[in-house]
């Protein structure tokens, strides 16, 4: 992607290194596993409930297996440990001025599309932290949890290991794969600016376990249609270069729900789905970058298993 041109946002709280403590365990759950439910008050209302919209079903952290190192290499193991610090570090402020650029680019073309309908644009804040955040309407945060968007504050939460892991971890490398990640949570924004995400609350609270999944399936891939729909104006900004939708696409079959299944249990369960096969999430963001419009995206009412 070519992104170097790019506005950067003003919108981005970057909590990195900000120690957030433990998460307490008395009194709501936590954030992981595929879906966490808390409840939370609107302004000028009761308590509902909200579902933490996750783009990747991260079944647990890496594991860092230790062992007991001799004397004599322990100055060789320092030194290793702080280039790869220094590695990391240096990555994260490239992956933080990435970010920055592509949400300054959601933001324009959010902010014209709006315009364009009578209605003015509130953007989301993107929140970069390490392992654990406290959100401001939706409890704590893990980054086990993958990125998520929280409706209380209107915040995007992105632990920058992500990122890394993305490509290692899913085997989606790319600039773009991030871009699609951090356009879909950007999708659960416009959602909630348009009054879908709380007709969803509305429906889901009187719905059954299934009904509920089918319901989120729903939401999650409407959001991959959004980031199509965005795509749709990366491209015509002349920002996108060769395999860049690839990219993307790499990235929306990783985190499909039957490939992520597969893996994990060796068993598909599609009733369990939350997020959408890998095959719909790649139908809905190639059919949100095809038309580019909010026209077509409505998945509430639209069979899921169509391809284009």
């Amino acid at each position: 992607m070519k992104w170097d041109d790019l506005r950067r946002s003003k919108n981005v709280d970057d909590r990195r290194g900000q120690s957030m403590g433990r998460p307490s365990r008395s009194g709501g759950s936590g954030l992981g596993g595929l879906l966490s439910l808390l409840l939370m008050s609107r302004r000028g209302g009761g308590k509902w409930l909200v579902i933490i919209i996750i783009l990747m079903m991260l079944f647990g952290g890496g594991s860092f297996l230790g062992g007991g190192l001799g004397q004599e290499t322990s100055n060789q193991e320092a030194q290793t440990s702080q280039q790869v610090e220094t590695q990391q570090a240096g990555a994260s402020s490239e992956e933080k001025d990435f970010l920055s650029a592509v949400l300054g680019s959601t933001e324009d073309f959010w902010s014209e599309l709006f315009q364009s309908q009578g209605q003015s644009y509130d953007p989301a804040t993107l929140v970069l932290y390490t392992d654990h955040v406290q959100t401001g309407g939706c409890g704590f945060g893990s980054a086990q949890a993958g990125p998520f968007y929280c409706p209380g504050d209107q915040s995007v939460y992105i632990d920058l290991s992500f990122y890394r892991e993305l490509k290692n971890r899913y085997q989606a490398p790319g600039d773009f794969a991030m871009a699609y990640v951090l356009a879909h949570e950007v999708g659960h924004h416009i959602q909630n600016e348009l009054g879908i995400m709380d007709q969803y609350q509305r429906a889901v609270q009187s719905a059954g376990e299934t009904e509920a999944n089918q319901l989120s399936v729903r939401l999650e891939l409407q959001a991959d249609y959004l980031a199509g729909v965005w795509a749709h104006y990366a491209e015509n900004q002349g920002l996108l270069e060769s395999g860049d939708i690839q990219e993307a696409l790499q990235a929306a079959n990783a985190v499909g729900d039957d490939t992520l299944q597969e893996a994990a249990y060796g068993q598909v369960v599609p009733d369990s789905f939350t997020h959408g096969s890998a095959k719909q999430r790649q139908a809905w963001f190639e059919r949100g970058y095809k038309y580019g419009d909010l026209d077509h995206g409505d998945t509430f009412n639209t069979y899921l298993d169509f391809e284009k």
